[in-house]
């Protein structure tokens, strides 16, 4: 017989190694049966609770072109940890002539197979269904003492060896400073461009965004309220912001968004569409950014240096070149 294996693993403590493992025993098996192993489908980290699984579905898909006649698994949990998609891609490998063999576990063809595999497939469930109420059960346990679980750590926090929330010195001060600037009129964009101006990096090493300090303002962690879940505790981990202001912060974040959009940068630009660069003749377009001292600066730059890097025009100061059109005029 020709056939092909199927390994997995999930992401719960397996690594690589348990590949090699499956695959091994895999081989062991065809070399003692007699079945020509033409190739493997390998799945790394995805659970069998789902079949979204992409090797999983080009096996399947690929059963169709009469390639191999049997799939070799090391278990049948490998397969699947569901009996509707267990049943459900084996009646598709059945009408494709192809059929799921377990290396390690002995079931005969006879009806005491069928009632031992659906046993074996049964089982699979129950301990997926049982694993997935222990990790939640845990997660509920650190929840109740206020513990990490898991996720992005927001700015301003470390996680001690005891897994608790710790205040960092470095960056809680930061996230307390971009609070009382927004509760004092400063936007979020100007507090971005602040931050990226000291070189400030997200947890993940990027830039500091709009979308970032929206999530930021919004976290209420900061007030030290912490959740998981159906578990909310206020004062649960140390607090960076005080309440008040956390509240005050969110009442402007509430009233900015139901209020009007404000004007696009070409309405406070006088010339946009009318001015163009003497070097390539492109157009001249308005733009603006904030220094150290939050203080705005606008300028119009030619759309050839912005873009295509096709032109070395210098930018010109908004208020000169106005000033000296409408003064020209």
């Amino acid at each position: 017989m020709k056939g092909v294996i199927y390994a997995r693993y999930s992401s719960d403590n397996q690594r690589e190694e348990s590949i090699e493992g499956q695959l091994r025993e895999c081989k062991e098996y065809a070399e003692r049966n007699d079945i020509m192993i033409l190739g493997t489908y390998i799945d790394r980290a995805l659970s069998a609770k789902t079949d979204n699984r992409p090797e999983f579905q080009h096996m399947i898909k690929d059963s169709a072109k009469g390639l191999f006649d049997v799939v070799l698994v090391w278990k049948l949990d490998r397969f699947a940890r569901n009996r509707y998609d267990s049943a459900r891609y084996k009646n598709i490998l059945k009408k494709n002539g192809v059929k799921v063999i377990s290396a390690r576990e002995n079931i005969s063809e006879g009806s005491e197979g069928i009632i031992l595999e659906a046993m074996l497939e049964g089982y699979a469930e129950y301990y997926s269904a049982e694993l997935s109420e222990k990790v939640i059960r845990g997660l509920t346990d650190n929840a109740l003492k206020c513990k990490y679980n898991g996720g992005t750590v927001p700015i301003g926090y470390y996680i001690d060896e005891q897994q608790y929330y710790q205040i960092d010195p470095k960056t809680a001060p930061v996230v307390l400073e971009m609070f009382t600037r927004y509760s004092e009129g400063a936007t979020m964009q100007e507090l971005v461009n602040l931050l990226n101006s000291r070189g400030m990096r997200s947890i993940r090493g990027g830039k500091i965004t709009l979308n970032i300090m929206n999530h930021l303002l919004k976290n209420r962690r900061y007030m030290g309220e912490y959740s998981y879940r159906d578990v909310v505790k206020e004062d649960g981990i140390p607090a960076i912001v005080p309440k008040e202001l956390f509240e005050r912060v969110q009442e402007r974040l509430a009233k900015n968004k139901k209020a009007p959009a404000r004007h696009k940068a070409e309405d406070d630009y006088l010339l946009t569409t009318k001015l163009y660069c003497g070097k390539c003749g492109s157009f001249m377009v308005g733009e603006s950014g904030t220094s150290h001292t939050m203080k705005v600066h606008r300028y119009y730059r030619c759309v050839n240096t912005k873009k295509k890097k096709l032109c070395d025009k210098k930018a010109v100061k908004k208020d000169w070149i106005e000033d000296l059109v409408v003064s020209y005029t």
